[in-house]
């Protein structure tokens, strides 16, 4: 049964046109289609983005570094507090698709046709989403971004040393594990080795562990929850490397000898082991020679922009129609949001090319 007919209870899709059901009907359908949606592509997306806001920008505050002061038997400490920060930013663009047709092709639709033009224009809207994920992490430049009402915002990456591009000044942050002072840091890596040569020694998922980890007091004495995103070129050399930990088929019982896994984190791409303490997901979205790790236990690092609710305008994928009284004869699908990172030390992405040539964005992702 198609999604607009489960929720209309109807059992023919094939034969119940819209016309016929009802457009405001159909309509509400839809807009409660959309809805249970939205909340799937926001559980799918919870990985990457730690929360939804309404600013075009604001400072994320860090925490300072230093020791304690030494106390005598009279004197009172002197006072501290933090200071650390750096300014993020959020783009606001609109995306969005239309389904039109003419009156008489309008009066042949069925439900089960709107239900199958629905769900191409949700395929299109994830890709969309995914696409501005990956270009917001992987993308190493920072972005000026003209905002029609606030004018001109300099759209922050990853840690990224801020040498170069718009807002180029040196962001310190707080110190590493085994460090008391601030500094500044780069989180998008040449791994200086092919796919091909991945293997013990030249390991792309514990060169990113380290490099998150000792933002957030290191690995810990039980591990924590590091997803490394690749393709499917790093799979096999991935699983050939000693520790690896396969995730067990569900319809095999393995050995009582057999390292298995019993759960894994709920994330997007095919989880098929772990190693170095480093979930491995292999993600169709990734291109090949990229990778990308993200440590779920801490804020995500993208923020997403939504438009003030005092506006009017909603979020989410959302029907918008243009006839009042048959708003399916032409309906706009519209999603209006911005992608930016908040927390730039929770996730690092590296470049596998072999020519130590300096990291590079993925293609087809930069803008």
């Amino acid at each position: 049964m198609s999604m607009i007919a489960g929720i209309l209870n109807i059992s023919d899709a094939e034969r119940a046109f819209v016309a016929n059901v009802g457009h405001q009907l159909v309509f509400d359908a839809v807009s409660q289609a959309l809805a249970t949606y939205n909340a799937e592509l926001a559980l799918m997306a919870s990985a990457f983005i730690e929360r939804e806001t309404e600013k075009h920008q604001f400072r994320y505050l860090l925490a300072g570094g230093g020791r304690l002061q030494r106390m005598g038997q009279q004197a009172a400490p002197g006072a501290v507090k933090r200071y650390g920060y750096y300014d993020v930013a959020f783009p606001l663009r609109e995306w969005g698709a239309e389904h039109a047709g003419t009156r008489v092709g309008m009066a042949y639709m069925t439900i089960a046709e709107l239900d199958a033009h629905l769900k191409t224009i949700m395929i299109q809207d994830r890709n969309t989403m995914i696409w501005r994920i990956l270009i917001a992490i992987m993308e190493d430049t920072n972005l000026t971004f003209t905002d029609p009402v606030e004018g001109s915002l300099t759209i922050r990456r990853l840690a990224n040393s801020d040498s170069s591009g718009p807002g180029a000044t040196a962001t310190l942050y707080p110190p590493v594990l085994g460090s008391t002072t601030e500094a500044n840091d780069n989180h998008y890596i040449d791994a200086g080795y092919a796919v091909n040569a991945i293997a013990a020694g030249s390991e792309p998922h514990l060169t990113l562990r380290n490099e998150i980890a000792e933002h957030f007091g290191g690995i810990g004495p039980v591990g924590k929850n590091f997803v490394y995103f690749h393709g499917s070129d790093q799979t096999a050399y991935l699983a050939a490397i000693a520790g690896y930990v396969p995730l067990t088929d569900r319809y095999i019982q393995a050995g009582e000898d057999t390292a298995t896994i019993p759960n894994f984190p709920n994330v997007p791409g095919r989880i098929h082991g772990r190693a170095a303490g480093v979930w491995l997901s292999e993600w169709a979205y990734m291109v090949d020679k990229w990778g990308l790790e993200v440590l779920l236990d801490v804020p995500a690092p993208i923020i997403k922009r939504n438009d003030p609710a005092d506006t009017g305008l909603p979020k989410g994928l959302t029907l918008v129609a243009t006839d009042v009284q048959f708003p399916m004869l032409r309906a706009t699908y519209i999603h209006r949001y911005g992608l930016g990172c908040g927390n730039r030390l929770s996730a690092a992405a590296i470049y596998i090319n072999g020519a130590n040539g300096g990291y590079s964005p993925m293609t087809g992702y930069t803008e």
